[in-house]
């Protein structure tokens, strides 16, 4: 299916990679707390299937997803990969027996990161890699160097194809970029959690793909009277208002709700195509003001 129908286009993160604005993320795809198989596989396999049915040709994944688990369910459900898909992913944590998610940013973790990725997607190369450095709530000081250089020597051996960053802060973009080029930055931000306003404008100036992760709240859902108001004023749901405006908010912002279900997808896609109007979107922004 042609991708002329989803809401926002496509986005250009590198020459020759244009991703679909609207993307799909797997972490729902693996049980509760992200941890272990989900409690319907076949339905796991039938939403990826229907993302690229529906034109969606970005896909947001990791190997500590489960672990494994939702690359191994990627892989059964759409290897061979169509060439318009493109799959994300990132490295720099692990999961422990408990289900945390230790650090592992040594060159050794993200070498070994790299190989399990490429083993359970069934992939030659990746698309784009992400190196993630702070937790969920977002970044953590220090430099970030020796693990960019990481995998900086990866992408020179053609394992890796671009560089992303997660979880960072201006500082990290501006050291990461004087090693090597960067085509995308994954940090948590959406209607109600907007403190990297300025580093949104910054990067959409340089072209680069900024790409909310927990666009609806993450493991706690978005609430807010003006989200309410402005639905009900719409005929729809909060949360299809809370992805519309994050189309609205940048044009280099990539969305990657995720869904166990494909009913939930097909709300989504439908949700993120919501018009808004400067009366909407100011109230909007009265949520983090």
């Amino acid at each position: 299916m042609s991708d002329s129908n989803l809401p926002g286009g496509e986005f250009a993160i590198a020459p020759g990679l244009s991703l679909t604005r609207m993307g799909y993320g797997a972490m729902q795809l693996a049980g509760p707390g992200v941890f272990g198989p989900p409690k319907d596989r076949d339905e796991a396999v039938a939403v990826l299937r229907a993302v690229v049915e529906q034109g969606i040709t970005h896909i947001d994944t990791s190997d500590y997803y489960g672990p494994f688990v939702t690359n191994e369910i990627i892989k059964e459900a759409l290897h061979p990969y169509p060439e318009t898909l493109h799959i994300v992913t990132k490295v720099g944590a692990r999961r422990d027996a408990e289900g945390g998610w230790p650090h592992a940013r040594t060159p050794e973790d993200l070498r070994r990161s790299v190989h399990e990725n490429l083993e359970h997607l069934g992939l030659e190369a990746l698309d784009v890699v992400n190196l993630r450095l702070g937790g969920f709530a977002g970044a953590e000081p220090g430099s970030l160097a020796e693990p960019f250089g990481a995998l900086v020597e990866l992408q020179e051996e053609g394992l890796i194809r671009h560089i992303g960053l997660s979880t960072v802060n201006a500082e990290q973009i501006t050291e990461a970029q004087s090693i090597a080029p960067i085509v995308c930055v994954q940090n948590f931000y959406n209607v109600a959690h907007r403190v990297d306003d300025e580093l949104v404008n910054s990067l959409d100036e340089q072209g680069i793909a900024f790409v909310p992760y927990f666009p609806l709240g993450g493991f706690t859902t978005l609430q807010s009277a003006e989200l309410e108001s402005v639905a009900t004023r719409l005929g729809t749901s909060p949360l299809a208002v809370a992805l519309a405006w994050l189309l609205h908010r940048s044009p280099n912002i990539l969305l990657i709700p995720g869904t166990s279900t494909r009913a939930h997808l097909h709300d989504n896609i439908a949700g993120a195509s919501i018009a808004l109007s400067e009366e909407d979107l100011a109230e909007l922004d009265r949520i983090a003001a």
